[in-house]
Formats: C-alpha cells, sequence, structure tokens
C-alpha cells in the first residue's frame, strides 16, 4: 500500500470521525450520490456513512458516500409539477419583445431574443 493511500485509510473512523477510505477503496455496500443516482436511488435522509480521501488539485477531495441498503428509490414528478416545469422553460425561451418562442433560452444579460437585440439595419 503507498503512503497517499495509507494516510487515507480509517476504516474505524478513529482519525478522521468518519470511516474513511482512500480512491476505489471503499468497501461494497457503500455508494455516491451520483452512484445511487445511475441506480435510481436517492440517499432518503440517511447521514453520511463514510467517505473517500484523495489527492486532487488544490488539495485532498472528499466524496461522501451512504450505505445502499438505506437508500430509498428516487421520487418522480407528479404530472402538476412536469406541467410547470414545461410551462417555466417555455417561458425562457418566449421573447417579451416580440412575443416569439425562440428555439433557444434568451440570454438574461440582453433580456430579448437576438433579433430584438441586434436587429439589422435596413439596405437603403
Amino acid at each position: 500500500m503507498s503512503r497517499i493511500r495509507a494516510a487515507f485509510h480509517d476504516p474505524d473512523g478513529a482519525w478522521y470521525g468518519l470511516p474513511t477510505y482512500w480512491w476505489r477503496g471503499a468497501p461494497p455496500g457503500y455508494a455516491t450520490r451520483r452512484q445511487l443516482a445511475a441506480a435510481g436511488l436517492r440517499p432518503g435522509g440517511q447521514p453520511v456513512a463514510a467517505q473517500i480521501l484523495w489527492a486532487g488539485v488544490g488539495g485532498t477531495r472528499v466524496a461522501y458516500l451512504y450505505r445502499l441498503d438505506l437508500a430509498a428509490p428516487k421520487r418522480t414528478a407528479t404530472p402538476a409539477q412536469r406541467r410547470a416545469i414545461a410551462a417555466a422553460l417555455l417561458a425562457r425561451r418566449t421573447c417579451p419583445t416580440c412575443r416569439q418562442v425562440r428555439g433557444y433560452y434568451i440570454p438574461r444579460s440582453l433580456g430579448e431574443c437576438l433579433a430584438c437585440a441586434y436587429p439589422l439595419e435596413d439596405a437603403a
């Protein structure tokens, strides 16, 4: 075991306060939030069970681990929530000046679509 791995190996949590493992060194039964989401699960209110530490750019990096046996299934949006999200996304694509729905989100920095913000000069 290299020195770096040995520095981050604390399965009892005596040094770091949580069971700590090195990169790719966690035992089965633990997963990060991203791994839970990929499996269709969520932490479900459980506390952080362990952590992974590794030396990264700018210092020591951490990834928190949750127990798979306590994970809950992901919640799905209700039809009303989906309608509200669709309406909000449509509003982001509607220009307040010309009231046209564009194929892109209206830039907040401009406050209107590109055609209204930068009109073409008439060729006279």
